[in-house]
């Protein structure tokens, strides 16, 4: 043979195997399942590999016309004979379906089936048809993770309500989905809008910086964030953000996709936040802290002006005799008032309490004189409401003129509380000026100085920490190891003054929270790790001003950072007195402090007319028992009961009880008789210093258990 021939013989052989194995090699390779379908004979062949797709060796599917179908999910199986009639009756050019088969280990196997006629009779009847089958299971099974993932964004933008837009460049076409039509208010039943419709909803004072944030995108890929407002065609202004990306394009100059977001709401709220920051919560005046800021511009001005210092007359008696709710009415009603006879230029606040103050520029004293006998009448004619009908209020009032630019502000209200000392010292209900030659020995000035020197003792170690135990009733300390920090002031004579003398004047001349900052940072610096160890856990007490702080908790999460003292050994008192002044506050600080696993008690319970509501409102771990139904509860039934429905309560709101004042054995033994948890008072401890408390925590907590006394 010649090698012609030999080559002719070899080409025939390798047309033979690409025929035959070959194309059998190459479904094999492809996971390609076939199928052959003679419509005369009705059998129906599958390939070995359509057979190990579903899991089944060769032999063990019994090959019939209708195997396919049986294998078919019940769903699918009208499907997928639909295609096939369709397409024997010439309908499609092709069978091409999506089904689901049975595999041997009982799951359903996603296929693709895909076929057609091959052979017609002569007269152009079908009568053979082959296809192959291929394995998508991954493939819908990630087009079903992917419908997932859809479904959670779009509630996500659902919930966030966010709009979806984006703008083709080269098109100059823009697309407003569904949400982003809403929030301008446009009625459209498609999602292509005008390139300009966005444009003419810019606030004028806006137009310009939205513009320019929208055009930023082209220079980068990063996003960019823009907050401006719009005006709805009915007039209405609603503020909105929006976040903007370009995301470039290979076959086009690219888009800018963005999202819009109404943040009307938070915008209000972002201003009634600063409004309230310094504002006053029950009267709408200005708060302590704002009023400071005014009255040191003032007077850094050298511009000479009156500070008045109001302190109301008879107002306890009133909130005794009417309750708070009553009280609250009077200070409003005193406030409107006050407001309503004060010309343009004068400035109000609420100190607090029953104190308001007056800043007055330009003042003499013709118009002091009249000025105050205004508020004066103000305060007496204000609304008390029906339930203090027979009641009336008045008011002291302390006047001092400021002339020197380097007059502090403590100092300058120290002067005007001096002379409010001295109208109520002659009879109240009227006004005194302030004379360094009349009052300088007065209780008010003595006050301003006892506030002064406290500050100067944070700085002279003359402020000292104290501690006083809290017991478990009938059980040794060391079981609760639980103690409350208390302050004492060291006079500069060496005599140490009581908290009942400086916290009241801290309080008075707005330097409580920076007192009660020191204790905390003080008190944690020293004997963080001894709380770590869980040698002992302390509690704070928070006057008004400083649950009123919006920035405590970044000041103790601060402080808790530095020492490593842990948020669990930490706990804090608030009174009645302390939440009634700013509500809000104290319920924002309890909910914080909780988050944090911090301890919240509620002190003094049961000494204010509101004991019981604050309970309710306030989700605490403690109550503490005011120490006046405790010192006389042998032999006051009255006492024994109010302490007896205190703890029931409490205990079934899962609040720990603790009495105060304990003094006497006889108290004692009624209080455990009771089931009053914890007790704290001078039968069970007298206060001293802090660290000899924590110093025998720690040496107690170090001891083996069987000798701790």
């Amino acid at each position: 043979m010649s090698g012609d021939g030999a080559g002719e013989v070899q080409g025939m052989a390798d047309k033979k195997d690409r025929n035959g194995e070959f194309w059998e090699l190459a479904l094999e390779r492809a996971h390609l399942g076939v199928w052959d379908w003679d419509l005369r004979s009705g059998d129906c062949f599958y390939s070995a590999m359509w057979s190990q797709m579903l899991g089944y060796g060769e032999g063990e599917l019994v090959e019939a016309s209708d195997l396919w179908l049986q294998l078919t999910h019940p769903d699918d199986r009208e499907r997928a004979v639909a295609s096939g009639e369709r397409h024997i009756a010439g309908l499609t050019d092709s069978i091409e379906t999506e089904l689901r088969l049975k595999h041997k280990s009982g799951h359903w196997v996603w296929v693709l089936d895909r076929g057609g006629v091959v052979e017609r009779d002569a007269e152009g009847r079908p009568v053979r048809l082959m296809g192959v089958q291929t394995d998508i299971t991954k493939q819908k099974q990630a087009e079903a993770e992917l419908a997932q993932v859809n479904v959670r964004f779009r509630l996500a933008l659902a919930a966030s309500g966010t709009g979806i837009w984006h703008h083709d460049l080269a098109a100059r076409k823009s697309y407003w989905d569904e949400r982003t039509r809403e929030i301008f208010g446009l009625v459209a039943e498609t999602d292509e809008v005008s390139q300009d419709l966005w444009h003419s909803y810019l606030h004028p004072d806006d137009r310009a910086d939205a513009e320019r944030a929208h055009l930023a995108p082209l220079q980068t890929q990063k996003v960019v964030a823009v907050q401006y407002r719009i005006i709805k065609r009915d007039g209405e202004i609603r503020h909105v953000e929006s976040l903007i990306r370009f995301i470039a394009d290979a076959q086009s100059s690219g888009q800018i996709l963005g999202t819009v977001r109404d943040i009307t709401e938070a915008k209000q709220r972002e201003q009634e936040l600063a409004h309230a920051a310094r504002h006053d919560a029950l009267t709408g005046l200005l708060n302590r802290a704002a009023f400071d800021r005014l009255l040191a511009e003032h007077i850094a001005t050298a511009r000479p002006l009156a500070v008045f210092y109001v302190d109301l007359d008879y107002f306890k008696a009133l909130n005794d005799f009417a309750g708070h709710a009553t009280g609250d009415l009077a200070l409003k009603s005193v406030a409107e008032g006050i407001l309503g006879c004060l010309p343009p230029s004068v400035h109000a606040a609420r100190l607090g309490g029953d104190e308001f103050a007056l800043l007055v520029p330009d003042c003499d004293a013709a118009q002091a004189e009249r000025l105050a006998g205004a508020v004066l009448a103000a305060v007496r004619d204000a609304d008390l409401g029906s339930t203090a009908a027979s009641r009336k209020l008045a008011a002291s009032i302390g006047i001092a003129f400021v002339s020197d630019e380097n007059t502090a502000v403590a100092d300058a209200l120290a002067c005007a509380d001096d002379a409010c000392y001295a109208a109520k010292a002659a009879g109240r209900n009227r006004f005194a000026v302030f004379s360094h030659e009349t009052t300088s020995g007065s209780s008010g000035l003595n006050a301003a100085r006892l506030a002064a020197d406290t500050v100067d003792a944070m700085d002279d170690g003359r402020l000292k920490l104290f501690g006083q135990e809290i017991h478990r009733l009938g059980k040794p300390w060391q079981e609760s190891r639980h103690v409350e920090v208390l302050a004492r002031l060291a006079g500069r004579n060496g005599r140490l003054i009581p908290p009942g003398e400086f916290i009241p004047a801290a309080e008075r001349f707005g330097v409580a929270s920076r007192l009660d900052r020191w204790i905390i940072r003080t008190a944690l610096s020293l004997h963080g790790p001894a709380l770590k160890s869980g040698a002992l856990t302390l509690g704070f007490n928070l006057s008004a001003q400083t649950l009123s702080d919006p920035q405590l908790w970044d000041f103790v999460d601060a402080v808790i950072d530095e020492t490593g003292a842990p948020h669990s050994g930490i706990g804090f008192e608030i009174t009645e007195t302390a939440a009634v002044t700013n509500f809000a506050a104290a319920e924002q600080f309890v909910r914080k402090a909780r988050e944090r696993r911090c301890r919240v008690s509620l002190d003094d319970f049961g000494a204010g007319m509101s004991s019981f509501e604050y309970l309710r409102r306030f989700p605490v771990d403690a109550i503490k028992i005011d120490g006046s139904f405790i010192e006389h509860i042998a032999e006051s039934g009255f006492d024994r009961e109010i302490v007896s429905a205190i703890s029931g309560i409490a205990r079934s709101l899962g609040c720990s009880v603790v009495a105060e004042k304990i003094e006497e054995q006889d108290a004692l033994d009624i209080l455990r008789d009771m089931g009053v948890a914890f007790g704290q008072g001078f039968l069970l401890h007298r206060p001293e210093p802090l660290d000899a408390i924590v110093a025998r925590a720690g040496v107690q907590a170090a001891l083996p258990a069987g000798r701790r006394a």
